[in-house]
């Protein structure tokens, strides 16, 4: 199981999706298609159609910056977040 945590203005589009969850998951590429096949849409807002990360968002697995291929080991934490930025 890994932990994958989601930034409350992604889960506002999703009601009853919580900002923790536990799942199975090999891959950022199969904890992105598990969180859509529980909350469909969800990949559509995390992933753009090349298929990688969108551009306003970071993926970090154990702090360390992800993309689609990082593999997930077991007892892993997954953090998707907004990117900040500004001027």
């Amino acid at each position: 199981m890994v932990q994958v945590l989601l930034p409350a203005s992604l889960v506002r589009l999703f009601p009853g999706a919580p900002r923790q969850v536990e799942m199975d998951a090999a891959s950022v590429a199969q904890a992105i298609a598990a969180l859509d096949q529980r909350w469909p849409g969800m990949r559509d807002r995390i992933c753009d159609s090349t298929p990688a990360i969108r551009r306003h968002l970071k993926v970090f697995v154990d702090g360390e910056l992800a993309n689609l291929t990082t593999p997930l080991r077991p007892g892993a934490e997954l953090l998707v977040m907004t990117a900040m930025s500004g001027g």
